[in-house]
């Protein structure tokens, strides 16, 4: 039996827009078919965030294709329970109490057989934060072209 493909989503906007402060991994409750479509890659994260909401976290915004074999239409953007344990949920819902933090998506995946979402306690960036972070990314590329000119001498 050959393997099955395994697909990671990554939200690549998320490190760009926000600072990350913690990180969990949680579960996603999923319909048969979305499984599917989420281990083909047909699924996206970048407008995507979560909430917690009563003692649970739901995320919204993740949206994923339609499975072109099943027979079930499933709504690609409704939003979907997060497995965590308790104390996970209180620790987040006690972070986004804070102003200006919230619950990011950074990545979908397989682990076991199981879909996993990883998700980030963030803070949004400013403007000059995001242009310091370039010229930090740009100053360490010059740097490494430096020192491998240097090595080629």
């Amino acid at each position: 039996m050959p393997p099955r493909p395994t697909a990671t989503i990554n939200n690549r906007r998320a490190r760009h827009d926000y600072l990350i402060l913690d990180t969990y991994e949680a579960g996603i409750v999923l319909e048969g078919s979305e499984v599917k479509s989420i281990r083909e890659g047909r699924a996206t994260l970048s407008e995507a965030y979560a909430r917690a909401e009563n003692g649970e976290v739901w995320l919204h915004g993740m949206h994923i294709q339609p499975y072109p074999y099943s027979r079930d239409e499933l709504e690609p953007l409704r939003r979907r329970k997060l497995l965590l344990h308790h104390k996970e949920i209180a620790e987040l819902a006690r972070a986004t109490d804070e102003k200006g933090v919230t619950l990011v998506p950074l990545k979908c995946y397989f682990k076991d057989g199981r879909a996993k979402l990883e998700l980030a306690v963030a803070r949004g960036k400013r403007t000059y934060d995001k242009r310091q972070a370039i010229a930090e990314r740009d100053a360490k590329r010059e740097a490494e072209r430096a020192l491998k000119e240097r090595s080629r001498e």
